[in-house]
């Protein structure tokens, strides 16, 4: 049996379906791992990650492309369009596996470019409320792995899982984080204030940045109370361009804040673990933050009515303010009022993770590959 983990995507999925790979590979050694990427930087990336469990056989492809595109995507990224195009060009390389594994949906075009004979299996990314994380389309997977109950149960009123072919309480990015964590961890800042991180969503209909943005960076350049991490939504500037760069050095003069537009650092939860306080908006990184409770400020650019929408359970949780002014003085204030908010995060964690004491990509890989065997 040959199963390919595929990542046409944008480097921030990766986290979320690699560990299920790694686990394949060593508990099953019968079973050959294929994994496929578009880029050599994107594949370097997985094989660094890789190296942190030795002995794990997997075999590494790169998606083969016109040269015209693959050298616009080294420079631009990917996008949707060209994600379509590396699937169509080569339907022929995933039409070879007994399934292909993927934490985004735009695979799903594969049934439609003729590829009949692997099971696609979707990992999901992100444990967040919106509407796009249960996107009906999903139902055309054949096996699903989801977080916690919360994710479970929306997937099942929507009639999106059916049973016997999902497999509940799997956030394998967990794993990788855990792993990580043992290795040395960058020094972010040399003082022990408390560290604020902002991260803004990419999409402009949902994300403070546009609005908000340099008006937060301002007060933040005014004030020595906090050291504040930018670290917006890995999409926001993919790729940074040098205009976009050139527009931030502004802030490397001051010692307390830390601008990173897209790094690894910004999607290993390096910054969400090392922080005090989540400033942003909608992006599911809030989830990964709320791990370990800590005070949440959502910022409401667009004066949403939130309070009985599902997409925004998350805002629950914290502050909600509909203005960037002031937003020092509203930071102090969610430090003070955190202790009325902690029982409603940790229950909320429980119901969007599950369990957070034990890894979960071999419980997720198991569940994979006894679907794959009675199929």
């Amino acid at each position: 049996m040959h199963v390919l983990f595929s990542y046409i995507a944008q480097p921030h999925q990766t986290l979320h379906s690699l560990p299920i790979a790694i686990a394949i590979a060593q508990d099953y050694p019968n079973i050959q791992v294929h994994i496929a990427c578009i880029t050599e930087k994107h594949l370097t990336y997985i094989k660094s990650i890789v190296a942190l469990y030795p002995n794990t056989n997997i075999k590494y492809h790169i998606l083969p492309l016109p040269l015209i595109i693959y050298n616009y995507i080294i420079q631009h990224g990917t996008n949707a369009p060209l994600k379509v195009l590396a699937l169509y060009l080569n339907r022929s390389f995933f039409n070879q596996f007994s399934a292909i594994i993927v934490p985004e949906r735009t695979t799903l075009l594969l049934k439609k470019f003729g590829v009949q004979n692997p099971k696609l299996i979707w990992t999901r990314h992100g444990a967040g409320d919106r509407a796009i994380g249960f996107s009906r389309d999903v139902r055309k997977f054949d096996f699903i792995l989801t977080a916690g109950k919360k994710i479970e149960y929306r997937l099942l009123k929507q009639k999106s899982i059916r049973p016997g072919h999902y497999q509940t309480g799997i956030y394998a990015k967990f794993d990788i984080i855990h792993k990580l964590q043992q290795n040395k961890q960058p020094i972010l800042f040399t003082n022990n204030k408390p560290i604020i991180l902002y991260n803004p969503h990419f999409k402009r209909c949902f994300s403070s940045w546009h609005k908000f943005g340099l008006q937060i960076l301002e007060q933040f350049s005014r004030q020595d109370q906090y050291n504040l991490i930018f670290a917006p939504h890995f999409r926001l500037f993919y790729p940074p361009s040098p205009k976009d760069i050139k527009a931030f050095q502004v802030y490397q003069q001051y010692h307390n804040i830390l601008i990173d537009l897209g790094s690894e650092h910004s999607v290993d939860m390096t910054y969400t673990l090392a922080a005090h306080l989540y400033l942003g908006d909608v992006s599911s990184q809030s989830s990964e933050f709320l791990v370990k409770p800590r005070p949440c400020v959502f910022l409401n650019a667009h004066r949403v009515h939130w309070k009985n929408d599902k997409n925004y359970i998350s805002w629950r949780l914290g502050q909600v303010v509909s203005s960037p002014h002031h937003i020092i003085k509203v930071i102090d204030e969610a430090f003070k009022l955190q202790k009325n908010f902690i029982q409603l995060q940790k229950s909320y964690i429980r119901n969007t993770f599950g369990t957070l004491n034990s890894p979960t990509a071999h419980i997720g890989a198991k569940a994979i590959v006894n679907y794959l065997k009675r199929t």
